[in-house]
């Protein structure tokens, strides 16, 4: 599969489903007090993840709601890994979202751009 289809089919993944919001924006963390949602978390309903819950999205506040890019993230005390889709999310909101996987020192997080 080409990187072009790649991206091809996420769009479409996510344009078909339905996003649930569970963490709005400023929410903390269910398992940290520290740890704030920079913005909108949720997943795409009727969709499946390592974790067996929907594919988890971050939505910005860019107002053309592009995916430009995802997060790949390793949980070492969970023992897996998944993807988290980036939805409008602003070059200083992905930043925050890389930030948010420094704060577990089991878990870390790699940005990839659309190419």
């Amino acid at each position: 599969m080409s990187e072009k289809t790649f991206w091809d089919h996420l769009d479409r993944l996510v344009a078909d489903g339905r996003i649930i919001v569970d963490n709005p924006r400023g929410t903390h963390d269910g398992g940290s007090n520290t740890v704030v949602y920079p913005v909108d978390y949720g997943y795409l309903e009727g969709t499946s993840s390592m974790d067996s819950d929907g594919i988890d999205v971050f939505v910005g506040s860019d107002p053309e709601q592009k995916i430009d890019a995802i997060v790949c993230t390793l949980d070492l005390v969970k023992r897996d890994s998944e993807i988290k889709v980036l939805l409008g999310c602003t070059e200083e909101e992905k930043r925050a979202i890389l930030r948010l996987f420094e704060a577990y020192p089991s878990m870390r997080g790699l940005l990839v751009r659309r190419g």
